[in-house]
């Protein structure tokens, strides 16, 4: 950045040397010089606005972050506006040099650790909640788990002070599908996922009983077997819709004296796994907010803890920069085949890559996909790639993951926290309002202005590194510290305000049949 901690902040931000813009950090008006860039502006800049400081023939890349984030579409002198009016995607070469940058990484040795105060289920596996799951196999189920999630006595929870509550989990797919390929396998890990997450306690999946999406084919494919702390009905075998939700409150009050009897406990950060996500990005993501989660993540990351980083398309045109620290050329070979996959996903589908960013991600001067992303993948860290997992596939190592999935954020965090993700560190610069049952959600912000406008919602401002008050390291350990905190039972903004229980979005591949 083109300023010190403690210097005045400059008026625009330069990412790198060999960049042909630079980014406003506040509305810069028409005529203005620009310091150390021997630019004037001949047009009135937007903050988070690209400013071009060089001459940029027609068909020459725009250059950000050192890389290529789209090409002229027409001559652009210095000075110009450098938006989505004069730049262009095209087709280039991404050098994906597998592996070339993969390093040991120096763990922190177990005794010195970070900590956190968590639930160690039977399994073994660590919990930052303790919530009773009701689950819908097929949407046909999903007004039923609702009801029993509004009718539960709310005086008999009151008696178990230790569960953090009753949440109904529903969808809208299950059945109108085909009974095998990627969609169905796609649901089902979703599923079987959720059924064994560690911050639910106990869980009830209920179905109606004649769908393509049989709870009896799930539970003989991942082998879940029925428990005090895990049952499942159908609508159509119990009677109805009154008769369900009658049984349904009994069997959730059976399973409160065992779900209560969890205590948290003190566990080290290696059992900490955070869900990468960012939504209504705007120009500043890349350059506060999400290297500032990189560099928590590279924290964690060394402590044994885990990052999933996710949104196949929206780290397309910087998954060369993925592959490059992948621990091992399978890992990188996958994640190459799962852009590949996308590119004929969209295509046979009549749509293309730049389809995003989104209109108010350009409205807060993002341009291409390819700068979203460039910004977006700086929330992995800088550790190695150690594993590329499909939708919602059980993460088998730690470290910084990869996880395939839409850039629909609902959608995307659905399959990690069916992946394994205990909690969700939420980047944004437009102002999300997201919270994720039964994963507790901390959003940070990325600049001062949204900050304070939206104060209820954010837990963390990241925009004070665009000032120079703190770094991408401090704030990095102050996000860190943050997620220890909530993850031990301290209430994210999101579930002060009781978000979180609509964002169940199972991603729906293939043809609605």
């Amino acid at each position: 950045m083109s300023h010190s901690a403690g210097s005045r902040p400059s008026l625009t931000v330069r990412l790198n040397a060999a960049d042909n813009v630079v980014v406003a950090r506040l509305a810069i008006v028409e005529g203005t010089e620009l310091p150390g860039e021997n630019v004037r502006t001949s047009a009135t800049i937007p903050a988070g606005h690209k400013v071009a400081t060089r001459p940029i023939a027609r068909g020459e890349p725009v250059r950000r972050y050192g890389q290529i984030i789209g090409f002229a579409s027409k001559d652009v002198a210095p000075g110009e506006h450098v938006h989505v009016h004069n730049v262009e995607m095209r087709e280039f070469e991404r050098d994906y040099a597998i592996g070339a940058e993969a390093k040991p990484l120096a763990m922190v040795p177990e005794a010195e650790r970070d900590t956190f105060e968590g639930f160690v289920r039977r399994n073994g596996r660590v919990g930052t909640r303790n919530y009773i799951g009701v689950l819908s196999s097929v949407n046909c189920s999903a007004s039923v788990c609702k009801f029993v999630q509004q009718t539960f006595p709310s005086e008999v929870l009151a008696n178990y002070p230790g569960v953090d509550g009753v949440v109904a989990l529903t969808h809208s797919t299950g059945c109108g599908m085909a009974d095998r390929g990627e969609g169905f396998s796609a649901l089902q890990r979703v599923l079987w996922g959720y059924a064994r997450h560690p911050n639910f306690a106990g869980v009830l999946m209920i179905g109606l009983g004649c769908e393509v999406n049989q709870i009896d084919f799930l539970l003989e494919a991942y082998g879940i077997r029925r428990g005090e702390l895990f049952q499942h009905m159908t609508m159509q075998e119990t009677g109805g819709t009154r008769k369900t939700v009658a049984r349904a409150v009994g069997m959730i009050q059976e399973m409160l004296p065992h779900a209560a009897e969890a205590r948290r406990q003190t566990v080290s950060a290696s059992e900490l796994s955070v869900a990468l996500q960012c939504g209504g990005s705007d120009a500043w993501s890349g350059i506060t907010a999400n290297p500032a989660l990189g560099h928590a993540t590279d924290l964690l990351s060394a402590q044994g803890g885990t990052g999933i980083l996710a949104e196949t398309p929206e780290i397309y045109g910087a998954e060369h920069l993925l592959t490059r620290r992948a621990a091992k050329p399978e890992v990188a070979e996958k994640l190459i085949e799962r852009i590949k996959w996308w590119e004929h996903y969209t295509a046979s589908n009549g749509g293309e890559m730049n389809n995003n960013p989104s209109p108010g991600n350009k409205a807060g001067g993002l341009t291409t996909i390819l700068e979203k992303s460039l910004g977006a993948a700086a929330k992995g860290g800088t550790t190695n790639l150690n594993q590329v997992l499909k939708y919602a596939e059980p993460a088998t190592e730690r470290g910084f993951l990869f996880m395939d999935s839409p850039g629909y954020d609902p959608a995307s965090v659905t399959g990690q926290v069916a992946s394994g993700a205990n909690i969700v560190a939420f980047t944004t610069g437009r102002g999300s309002c997201f919270g994720y049952k039964p994963a507790p959600s901390i959003k940070l912000a990325t600049n001062t202005a949204m900050y304070e406008q939206m104060s209820e919602d954010m837990d963390i401002n990241c925009g004070d590194i665009l000032t120079g008050a703190a770094t991408i390291e401090t704030k990095g350990r102050e996000i860190l510290d943050r997620l220890l905190a909530v993850a031990s039972g301290e209430k994210s903004k999101s579930e002060e305000l009781g978000i979180g229980d609509h964002e169940f979005i199972p991603w729906q591949i293939g043809a609605v049949m």
